[in-house]
């Protein structure tokens, strides 16, 4: 008989608080449930502050189901895919969970892609409507010429606004592009169809096969590809996330939506669980950081899911300007590696709980977490949510490795998808025939059960024959007084086949030379850690959700070799 891994005998589990079961129980209830539940339990509650107009659970409830019965309306049927092009805005929670009421598929789009970006997309996808806001109408003017979008509804921004925001709003507005459609096409005004009379006809939902959500991923690497999530894998990560902060309360929380709910990990951290708390949403379409600081004070937030450069920018600001940020209860970090710095200031400046978790579009996308209540471990990303299995396994040969070695982190759990929309060979390399989920991701796991992301495999250095892993850099630069970000990649060396390059944003009236900084790595890494090559750069590039893209600092650098004629 096989010996059982350290990793299926969970050690993890020693360190759950009593609070928290390693097994939960889901309902067996569609994505819809989450909405349903707070409005039966909280109905009077404010659901939606945006730009200080408020709408109540009872509203968001009744404007979903009157825009569900309009879609069916219009012939959207079960599994239809229905794409989302929006920012964080209210007319975003009522598509979402009016598609998903009537078992139809929630395409999730980036508001920021080109027109082409967008195309390749709603090609892949088949969706045959789409749902976007006046300001970004523009970009479906091709698609609807084509025949590819049969149906547009267009959301009127002035129409979420309070006055005078509504009257000032369509000036602004003018400042877009004019959409031009071909006589006879099929527009539709999202807030007409929120006042339907109508109720929708029940449709009956599977939620552990039937897909909720196409999430799109691997845009930054590659193809981008849509990871199906189910009903059931979003309500599970919903439910594993709130048991996980058990201290939360029904009703009382206020989250602040400022990573956009395309993203996952802005959808479910930010949406669902929130929604799910029965929570005030405070929605904000991008980030700005003097107007989010000025949200947490006035709304009084106690949740902030966000990325390090969030917290970056706030720890930045707040050593500049006066704020109390003290009703800041609990964030969750994701998206990128969370230097410990970040987290010990911010975590001094508001008196709040910020913990570093993990996550990936396949997953949900949350499987692991610090503890919230108990004692996180510096540079981890904590430990696998209930339900949740993980292993380390060999990258080239798939077995597990021992306890403090390196491999491919793999997750298996009820948040883990059903698969890649059309993409069968992708799907068999990313879930194998026992459904764990090979990650990408570089990690090792402690005798106790935390977890380690080393890094990506695709943005491993390799130095002279040395693997160097960029957070491992990265990490020590963050130490430095001065430095505010930084971000580690590999550049071609005819020596030694590639040396490490940091790019480096100083705090605000700070200078500081290369010779500074290479000394400072010297004392602190390994010599073939530090990089031979410094660049001070006034920002780095980042994702929709603030994420650095070391991918656009190679393809910069790249430009830069081919100009010299290297």
């Amino acid at each position: 008989m096989q010996k059982e891994s350290p990793y299926l005998s969970r050690p993890w589990l020693k360190l759950y608080p009593p609070e928290i079961p390693p097994n939960l129980e889901y309902p067996e209830k569609p994505l819809f449930w989450i909405l349903e539940k707070a409005y039966e339990e909280f109905k009077e509650n404010t659901a939606i502050i945006f730009y200080n107009k408020k709408m109540t659970y009872k509203e968001l409830y009744e404007k979903t189901l009157a825009f569900a019965a309009s879609l069916q309306e219009m012939g959207v049927k079960k599994k239809d895919r229905v794409a989302l092009f929006l920012p964080n805005c209210p007319a975003y929670p009522i598509s979402y969970f009016a598609i998903a009421k009537i078992g139809a598929i929630v395409v999730q789009l980036n508001p920021l892609y080109t027109e082409r970006e967008l195309e390749l997309l709603i090609d892949d996808s088949n969706a045959e409507i789409a749902i976007t806001l006046d300001l970004l109408a523009y970009k479906f003017s091709s698609l609807i010429k084509k025949g590819k979008i049969k149906t547009l509804i267009i959301a009127k921004m002035k129409e979420f606004l309070p006055f005078p925001l509504n009257i000032l709003f369509p000036i602004k507005a003018r400042k877009t592009p004019k959409p031009v459609f071909p006589k006879g096409s099929d527009i539709r005004d999202f807030n007409k169809l929120c006042n339907s009379k109508k109720s929708p006809e029940h449709v009956e939902i599977d939620p552990s096969e039937d897909i909720a959500v196409f999430q799109y991923t691997g845009g930054t690497t590659g193809l981008a590809k849509a990871a199906m999530l189910t009903h059931k894998n979003l309500v599970c990560n919903t439910i594993q996330v709130v048991k996980w902060a058990y201290k939360l309360e029904p009703g009382r929380e206020v989250v602040l939506c400022v990573l956009p709910f395309f993203h996952v990990y802005g959808m479910t951290v930010g949406m669902n669980v929130g929604i799910y708390l029965a929570s005030q949403l405070v929605l904000e379409p991008r980030f700005e950081i003097e107007r989010v600081v000025k949200l947490v004070e006035k709304y009084k937030v106690t949740l902030l899911p966000g990325v390090p450069t969030i917290y970056v920018a706030i720890n930045r600001y707040a050593s500049e300007h006066k704020v109390d940020l003290s009703s800041v209860k609990f964030c969750l970090s994701g998206g990128a590696p969370l230097p410990v710095e970040v987290a010990e200031e911010f975590e001094k400046l508001t008196g709040g709980i910020l913990r570093e978790g993990y996550g990936l579009s396949e997953s949900s996308p949350v499987t692991h977490a610090n503890p919230v209540y108990g004692k996180p471990k510096k540079g981890s990303i904590g430990l696998p949510l209930p339900d949740t299995l993980a292993k380390v396994v060999d990258v080239n040969t798939g077995k597990e490795v021992p306890v403090g070695e390196t491999g491919e982190l793999c997750v298996k759990g009820p948040q883990v998808m059903k698969g890649y929309w059309n993409r069968p060979d992708e799907t068999k390399i990313a879930l194998d025939e026992e459904g764990w989920l090979h990650t990408g991701d570089i990690a090792k796991m402690d005798e106790e059960g935390f977890f380690y992301i080393v890094d990506r495999k695709k943005d491993m250095i390799i130095s002279g024959g040395y693997n160097i892993y960029p957070r491992d850099v990265e990490e020590v630069l963050y130490q430095h007084p001065k430095i505010s970000e930084a971000a580690v990649i590999g550049v071609p060396d005819k020596y030694k086949g590639e040396v490490v390059k940091a790019f480096v944003v100083l705090k605000p009236g700070c200078e500081a030379t290369v010779e500074e900084i290479i000394e400072f790595c010297k004392k602190n890494l390994a010599s073939y850690k530090v990089p031979k090559i410094v660049e001070f750069v006034e920002e780095l590039p980042k994702s929709a959700i603030g994420k650095v893209l070391r991918r656009v600092l190679k393809e910069q650098e790249q430009l830069k070799q081919k100009e010299k004629g290297e």
